[in-house]
């Protein structure tokens, strides 16, 4: 997961403000401030522990579907996801990951550039997940920096969401770069959503996400990212 160099991270531009989607691209772009967003929140080990890693969920047939990094899904033991989560509360309820989906580079080899997995959720009283919170479109084939993205994640070290608005990079031809300070440990598999509430990154990828806490990284979602989509989406 999204690794950190130092040991304390500063938001030095940390701001106290509510945001109420991931998508609303509001604030100036490179700051970080403090954010609610009901579609994303933390992957908990489901025999009890402390939130490892981010997820969101994904618009699908089945309403079941949550998205984030490979490398938050490939370890062994049960998972719970909590949307919206906030100050050790679960406002919209826990949500068992019952199924993953991982692409075949990532399963094989841990290659970067198939660093996004899905996960499907179980339903909870007859409701399934999007009914609760929503979800936003899953896009691939976006070209990198074609507009600025919101990225909404859970530092290990917080109790609450940071969110930052930037415009991606290209790193390479399959990896993108966004700068936006505070995204340390725990901001894998954070969702990147542009204006028009589509996911068009993950957060993860090169260095699983990164070695500082100010650039993060994405795959650059394609063909295998939407194949993978396809397969989770059409698992009932």
């Amino acid at each position: 997961m999204k690794r950190v160099l130092a040991v304390v991270v500063m938001l030095v531009a940390l701001l106290t403000v509510s945001v109420a989607t991931a998508d609303d691209g509001g604030g100036p772009l490179g700051v970080t401030v403090t954010a609610r967003d009901a579609r994303v929140g933390v992957l908990v080990p489901a025999a009890g522990g402390r939130h490892f890693c981010t997820a969101s969920v994904v618009d699908a047939p089945h309403r079941n579907l949550i998205v984030t990094a490979a490398h938050c899904l490939g370890g062994g033991g049960g998972l719970v996801f909590v949307p919206g989560y906030r100050d050790g509360r679960a406002p919209y309820g826990e949500w068992t990951v019952r199924r993953r989906f991982l692409a075949r580079g990532w399963a094989e080899g841990r290659d970067e550039d198939s660093d996004v997995g899905f996960a499907a959720v179980a339903p909870r009283g007859g409701e399934e997940v999007q009914d609760a919170v929503g979800g936003n479109r899953f896009v691939t084939g976006t070209a990198t920096g074609a507009t600025a993205v919101t990225v909404t994640g859970y530092p290990d070290a917080r109790e609450t969401a940071v969110s930052c608005t930037a415009e991606p990079r290209a790193l390479s031809r399959t990896q993108q770069r966004i700068a936006c300070p505070g995204f340390s440990g725990g901001t894998s598999g954070s969702p990147w959503v542009n204006g028009d509430g589509q996911v068009v990154g993950v957060l993860g990828g090169h260095d699983q996400g990164g070695t500082t806490s100010g650039v993060s990284y994405s795959v650059v979602l394609g063909a295998q990212a939407q194949r993978l989509y396809e397969q989770a989406a059409a698992d009932p």
